[in-house]
């Protein structure tokens, strides 16, 4: 199976890359990779890493395991598939995250809904690339096999055998029969490297226990008149949901989640077709959802008892936002999925409903999931999860434990994760429902009160909302009003909808047919498709454009507090269950658990929702949207500069109440932003570099984002950019960017060289890359070779993939209306291997016999599938649909063939291809050349040191 290893490149290593006399031919080299900072973290690994030299990582020991019956040492060839070395945060930069997320929660703050992406997380919150390097030689040197790296440099994965494991982490693992079912787990403690302990935090996937989808009742509908079910309730159809819950004014006023996206969690494949009839029949639009494998992990394939669980999380997310895009990520295990889908940023919106209890859950994976939490608030992610379905008790379905007490549910109770809880509908003497189905196949009519979710007597089983407090999370600032415990731990869950398979279930389709099913599990989805709708009103009222809403915790108790018309407050009922397993000895069965009462409580949290007046009270109450009226004027410190030179814009902001606005203003040219400044003093001040802007007439338009107190505000001023006073570009030569040879090949990276080819120095900030920079543009036979760089002496570009072959080519440089041109011949391929100052390959410069190892190249020609000038591939991009060389490619180490494990242009990369090799157990030691050959032509060798 291929590697999905990541590029390595560090900014150090890039500087230093080729010939001296040519040090910044990769400085813009540097923007296209996704690993890249340009922003370094300090490296935390200091002094030799010595194997002899360990430290012990605590709270890795699985309860479920210990609970079980050990079966012995576990079959040392035993793959174990994705284990996850999680990486920590310093002490400062665990205060700045935290920081941060208050921020971004605050609306007085000017980090107020200012999302990260992955890499910027990365820059502030995650580890240094020498020590991902280093953490990543390490692991290959215990010959375990790297097979990912966070674009958030906090976590690297990696796999290999039993006992390669057990050897690198000093752990011995185990069979323990556990859950009727033969699992495997560490027994003792890992420990590394003493190096490493300022680094890594925890290591996940030591074992095979995964997380559980809720204790749900899951039952063949029997349709009767008006969708009756056999015990006398109701079906409950999409439309149902939307009455109940007040959703129907949203969809009438056109949200409906269009724009919008939602990420869904699993671990097994599905089958669109139950989707697809699901749709069918409750006569929604069809809108698939989009299915991601975790790249580099292998399909589990269909999992019966999984499936339910994924068709009811697709199917409601998007019956209640009905025009969202979803996509659904899984793997083996769900939890590493959730990783992916945080890693990736995939939507503004998670829903996951698979959980386990605290009690049988590692101290360990509980601190890995709040770090992913958090990242995923960090990014503008909601996260939301199911409380449990087995009352207060949460351990009562889980290993034969004899401690059979109170727990909550994970990820349900970080308080990053905003958990849904159950209720029950209670008619009493009302009339909620219709005598005659709509075609639609619903019949509610309005509202119906509720109560807690118990339905243990009638099913002869645990079966109610989970709900308590955290043993692993302090309470957040955030958790309080009336009814919260003064209790110190973080309470769940935060909210509660519907969760009764037997007044009333949710009608969905599994396994080709249609079916009835209760559990928070329906809870999660249907309220992530509910902020997903959040998300669109606040983007269509002009509250936010960009991302999602990050944790909604804080603001769902600052609401109950001032909007309490946006909660259905459920005061009836508990949780209360027999927590004593019918396997159990020596379990006192006296129920367990906590009733619901006014305001908040450990049963139903808030409440369930009337999301229509949440929706409102979330633009009107608790000072999320502006209500004054301010004014912007913008000056500048000239009106007409040359494009070497700089502009300082001025924004002056006047509220008519006469108060002081706060906040920021972002100055944009088109579409593209110049820059973000604080308002100091009703003003705020930024300067622009000449460079950015077109040479002519520039419109720049200010935008005021607004505060807690005043709606926000914009104006424009004109900007005249003249050509600087410089003579005409000249070229001296060409050559390609790895080899730094006169070899060409489409798509291949180029360096040029000359004098006045650009009037400053600029690297490009985004793919796909750019193809004019402060006036600076380069064309191959007319047709634009994209920028990465530029200065006066030197240009990177691309040569586009449509040049013409075995033919000669003109390359044109242009500066400010002025012109230089020079000719190379382009051929099919023409490979270069990137190298470091002494001929190296990078990353890996060194490596042992028969351990896996990376390169990269340039000038491998033309790519299937085709890959469009100047762009990468879609991070969504499966590693094995990665763009790869048309052409056979082979590689030697010492004149020795060696396999290639993977080849493709990684995400990130422009005009660059990865391979991922296996040194041949029969390569002469010492220095030895590395050749590359495309297509029959070879590259000049680099020299990898074999061990």
């Amino acid at each position: 199976m291929p590697s999905n290893r990541t590029h390595t490149f560090s900014f150090r290593a890039l500087k230093r890359i080729g010939p001296k006399r040519h040090p910044e031919a990769w400085a813009a080299i540097l923007l296209c990779l996704a690993v890249s900072s340009l922003q370094a973290q300090r490296s935390r690994i200091s002094g030799p890493i010595d194997n002899n030299r360990r430290v012990v990582l605590s709270g890795h020991l699985n309860p479920r395991a210990l609970a079980g019956q050990d079966l012995g040492r576990i079959d040392p060839s035993t793959i174990l598939p994705n284990v996850t070395l999680v990486l920590k945060q310093t002490p400062g930069q665990q205060a700045d995250l935290e920081q941060l997320l208050a921020d971004q929660q605050d609306p007085a703050s000017a980090n107020y809904h200012k999302w990260l992406t992955p890499e910027q997380y990365a820059d502030r919150f995650g580890a240094s690339q020498d020590d991902l390097d280093q953490m990543a030689a390490w692991l290959r040197q215990q010959n375990l096999t790297v097979t990912g790296v966070a674009r958030g440099r906090n976590w690297i994965a990696f796999r290999g055998t039993a006992a390669q494991v057990e050897s690198a982490f000093s752990i011995e693992l185990h069979r323990y029969q556990a859950e009727g079912e033969t699992h495997y787990a560490n027994a003792s403690e890992p420990s590394i490297p003493a190096a490493f302990q300022d680094l890594v935090g925890e290591i996940h996937g030591l074992s095979d226990f995964r997380l559980r989808a809720p204790r749900k009742i899951v039952r063949t509908l029997q349709l009767q008149p008006n969708d009756n079910s056999s015990r006398g309730g109701h079906n409950l159809a999409p439309d149902d949901i939307s009455i109940i819950y007040d959703v129907k004014p949203l969809y009438d006023a056109g949200i409906d989640g269009s724009g919008q996206s939602i990420v869904v969690v699993g671990q097994t494949a599905i089958k669109l077709s139950d989707i697809q009839q699901y749709r069918s029949y409750f006569n929604l639009k069809a809108n698939d959802p989009k299915v991601v494998l975790v790249p580099g992990l292998g399909d589990p394939g269909i999992v019966s008892g999984d499936l339910p669980e994924a068709d009811l999380d697709l199917e409601l997310s998007g019956a209640v936002a009905r025009n969202a895009s979803i996509t659904y990520v899984y793997s083996g295990d769900v939890s590493d999925a959730a990783q992916y889908a945080v890693d990736q940023a995939v939507a503004p919106v998670l829903s996951m409903s698979y959980g386990l209890c605290e009690a049988e859950t590692a101290a360990s994976d509980a601190r890995s999931q709040q770090s992913q939490a958090r990242q995923a608030n960090a990014q503008g992610m909601t996260w939301l999860a199911a409380s449990g379905d087995t009352g207060a008790a949460d351990c009562v379905d889980g290993t034969s434990r004899t401690d059979y007490g109170l727990s909550v549910d994970l990820p349900g109770s970080i308080p990053e994760v905003t958990g849904v809880g159950g209720t029950t509908f209670n008619e009493g003497g009302g009339n909620y429902w219709s005598s005659t189905n709509t075609a639609n196949h619903a019949s509610a009519l309005s509202y119906i009160p509720e109560t807690s979710w118990n339905d243990s007597a009638l099913d002869g089983s645990p079966s109610s909302g989970g709900g308590g407090a955290s043993v692993f999370f302090a309470k957040p600032t955030w958790q309080a009003g009336p009814g919260v415990p003064n209790d110190g731990a973080r309470d769940a869950p935060d909210v509660a909808l519907s969760a009764s398979a037997d007044h009333d279930g949710f009608v969905f389709y599994t396994g080709g047919s249609l079916g009835v099913v209760g559990g928070t599990s329906v809870g999660a989805p249907t309220f992530a498709g509910m902020v997903a709708l959040l998300n669109q009103y606040l983007s269509s009222a002009g509250v936010q454009t960009i991302g999602g809403l990050g944790n909604i915790n804080p603001k769902l108790y600052a609401l109950a507090q001032v909007a309490p018309a946006a909660f259905h407050d459920i005061t009836t009922g508990d949780n209360k269950v027999d927590p004593c397993p019918s396997r159990a000895r020596s379990c006192d069965p006296t129920p367990i658990g906590y009733s619901a009462g006014p305001n908040y409580d450990q049963v139903t949290g808030l409440g369930s929702v009337d999301w229509y007046n949440l929706v409102s009270s979330w633009t009107t109450a608790g000072g999320a949207i502006a209500r004054g009226t301010v004014s912007m004027t913008i000056s500048s410190s000239d009106t007409a500069i040359p494009s070497n030179g700089s502009v300082t814009l001025t924004a002056t902001l006047k509220a008519a109440s006469g108060g002081t606005p706060t906040g920021s203003v972002t100055f944009s040219l088109g579409s593209t932003s110049l820059g973000v400044a604080t308002v100091t003093g009703s003003a705020a001040t930024l300067a622009v570099s000449g460079a950015k802007l077109a040479i002519g007439a520039n419109s720049i338009s200010a935008s005021y984002s607004g505060d807690s107190s005043y709606n926000g505000s914009s104006a424009s001023i004109g900007i005249t950019v003249a050509l600087p006073s410089s003579g005409a570009p000249s070229v001296s030569s060409a050559s390609s960017a790895a080899s730094f040879r006169p070899a060409y090949a489409p798509g291949m990276i180029v360096a040029v060289f000359g004098s006045q080819l650009s009037a400053v120095t600029e690297s490009a900030q985004s793919v796909p890359l750019p193809t004019v920079m402060a006036s600076v543009s380069a064309a191959v036979n007319g047709v634009a070779a994209p920028l990465y760089y530029i200065s006066p002496g030197q240009l990177n570009i691309q040569i586009p993939y449509e040049t013409a072959l075995n033919a000669t080519a003109q390359l044109t440089v242009r500066n400010n209306g002025q012109s230089a041109t020079t000719t190379f011949r382009v051929v099919a391929a023409a490979p270069g291997i990137f190298v470091d100052s002494s001929g190296a390959p990078v990353p890996d410069t060194s490596a042992a016999r028969g351990s896996l190892a990376t390169l990269f190249i340039t000038g491998e020609g033309a790519l299937v599938p085709a890959l469009a000038t100047g762009a990468t591939p879609s991070s969504s991009t499966p590693v094995g649909s990665l763009p790869k060389p048309s052409e056979t490619v082979t590689l030697t180490v010492g004149g020795v063939t060696a396999p290639i494990e993977f080849i493709g242009v990684p995400w990130g990369l422009v005009g660059v291809t990865q391979i991922n090799y296996q040194v041949p157990s029969t390569a002469p030691a010492g220095a030895q050349p590395v050749v590359v050959t495309v297509g029959g032509v070879a590259s000049p060798a680099a020299t990898l040191t074999v061990q």
